[in-house]
């Protein structure tokens, strides 16, 4: 398999497994969105809590040339080591909720 469709496949496992949380409180859903043919991939959240509509992304990824951009990544512990567990190699998973600025600092 090359690296681009294994990269493809390790981002659906993961945010799958993510999809099987049950939030800890409200009547909440959790849908995987997998958009191969432009390779976008997301987990939305979407259902009632104490009378309020929730609704909106929790993860948010591309894929292009190899490299994953985590555009929104809204889950407690984040999604990127467990990319990188799966095999994803570190130096391919680009931050992009994080600036240039910042990322040199964290460097």
């Amino acid at each position: 398999m090359d690296k681009l469709n294994r990269y493809r496949q390790i981002i659906k496992e993961v945010i799958t497994q993510y999809s099987k949380f049950k939030p800890s409180h409200g009547d909440i859903r959790l849908d995987t969105i997998f958009d191969e043919s432009q390779d976008r991939y997301g987990l939305m959240q979407i259902g009632w809590d104490r009378g309020k509509r929730i609704k909106g992304n929790l993860i948010y990824l591309t894929l292009s040339a190899t490299k994953v951009t985590i555009e929104y990544d809204g889950m407690e512990s984040g999604i990127t080591q467990d990319l990188i567990d799966r095999g994803i190699a570190e130096e391919d998973i680009i931050l992009a909720f994080v600036s240039q600025q910042d990322s040199r600092i964290l460097a």
